[in-house]
């Protein structure tokens, strides 16, 4: 290593300031990216998985820019969302209420305030709104340019 000696005075201060810049951002660079690895003590997952409630592995439109689509649905106690199937990837949570979904042979699941769901693709599936208030959904669809969110289907049998 070189020493006061080996170099001019000016250039052994502009050395020492550089070592101290690059230490310091070690330091704190390092900080930064332990933190950003590891979940703050304040997020909760919802939900992570790569297939659907009725276990499709979930499939990306391909050939066309990615288009992210947010709803909110609301269903008045009784109503119900018509037997369809999506053709992108839908993310679910329940804001308000509780929703019984029926995917046919698949079997029907209840969901409540609080619950988040990957839905069913191709497998046609009908929603009702089986509790006493208003039904609220955020609903999330990771789609493409152009491609369609829900399509009528016929009851699954």
């Amino acid at each position: 290593m070189l020493g006061k000696k080996a170099m001019p005075k000016n250039m052994y201060w502009v050395a020492r300031m550089a070592m101290g810049c690059v230490c310091a951002g070690a330091f704190f660079s390092a900080g930064f990216w332990a933190s950003a690895r590891q979940p703050a003590e304040n997020v909760s997952t919802l939900l992570s998985s790569g297939q659907t409630v009725t276990d499709e592995p979930i499939a990306y439109p391909a050939g066309a820019p990615a288009k992210v689509t947010a709803i909110i649905l609301t269903l008045q106690p009784g109503e119900e969302t018509g037997w369809h199937t999506h053709g992108v990837p839908a993310f679910g949570f329940m804001l308000e209420g509780e929703l019984t979904v029926d995917y046919g042979d698949k079997g029907s699941r209840i969901y409540k305030s609080g619950d988040a769901v990957l839905e069913a693709m191709t497998v046609a599936h009908n929603g009702r709104n089986s509790g006493a208030a208003p039904l609220r959904i955020l609903a999330v669809f990771m789609g493409a340019e152009g491609s369609t969110l829900s399509e009528p289907a016929r009851r699954a049998n």
